[in-house]
């Protein structure tokens, strides 16, 4: 049986989230209506500018909420389109750190997979040209070319999407790895033996302490590396 590997995508190995790539072009084309890109700027501005700790979730909700209720008039065909474009644009924009862990697990032979929140057909683009073996992201249902509204996220619960993983690949948690940077990562995280909280937001680095789970911090051009030793933090590498 193979070891394996977990990732999550967006802000752990792309520099940026995809998913909102995506429908910030779709909504500058106008394809999510009117005002829809002013509004999806403004909330993004007020995030930038730390107006409220919950300003980040609020530009998300209006993100999601715009693409998804917009989601029967768009051209899967324009979209498909639009993701070869994203993917091509981004797909080496990745962290170091994150990227060279894929290519150094990939060669000890683990199984490496994705969970995402990001669109699967993207999330699809990326596992392929970094090698990942399976991957599961957010899945809107299509009829020929419209889609249908129906939509199943992968990362509403990753730790049952990793099940659903796990249950398609002859692996073993001996060894397990998992990595990812935001609250939702830590069911997924929770599973594995080795959980990796990379550029943690304040959720999962509030959970990383209490769990004594490893934590890595890249910021400009140094990879920082901290571990869990006598109930607090010590820096263990500072990799340039």
């Amino acid at each position: 049986m193979s070891k394996f590997a977990v990732f999550d995508i967006d802000g752990t190995l792309i520099r940026w989230q995809l998913y909102h790539v995506v429908v910030n072009r779709l909504a500058k084309n106008g394809a999510l209506g009117e005002d829809i890109a002013s509004k999806l700027r403004q909330a993004l501005m007020v995030w930038k500018r730390r107006e409220s700790s919950e300003a980040y979730k609020a530009y998300e909700r209006l993100l999601v909420a715009s693409y998804e209720k917009a989601l029967l008039n768009i051209d899967a065909e324009v979209f498909d389109q639009l993701v070869l474009d994203i993917v091509d644009e981004y797909k080496d924009q990745t962290y170091a750190y994150t990227r060279n862990l894929v290519h150094d697990l990939k060669e000890k032979g683990y199984k490496l997979f994705i969970i995402s929140g990001s669109h699967t057909e993207m999330i699809e683009q990326i596992g392929k040209y970094y090698g990942f073996d399976d991957w599961l992201g957010t899945e809107y249902e299509r009829n020929g070319n419209r889609f249908t509204g129906k939509v199943q996220t992968a990362s509403l619960d990753k730790r049952k999407s990793l099940e659903t993983l796990l249950d398609r690949h002859d692996v073993t948690m001996k060894g397990s790895i998992a990595i990812g940077d935001t609250k939702s990562d830590i069911p997924m995280l929770a599973a594995v033996e080795q959980p990796i909280a990379f550029n943690p937001d304040k959720f999962l680095l509030a959970e990383a302490r209490a769990q004594n789970w490893k934590i890595v911090v890249e910021r400009k051009n140094v990879i920082y590396e901290l571990e869990s030793k006598n109930g607090t933090y010590i820096l263990a590498t500072a990799k340039i």
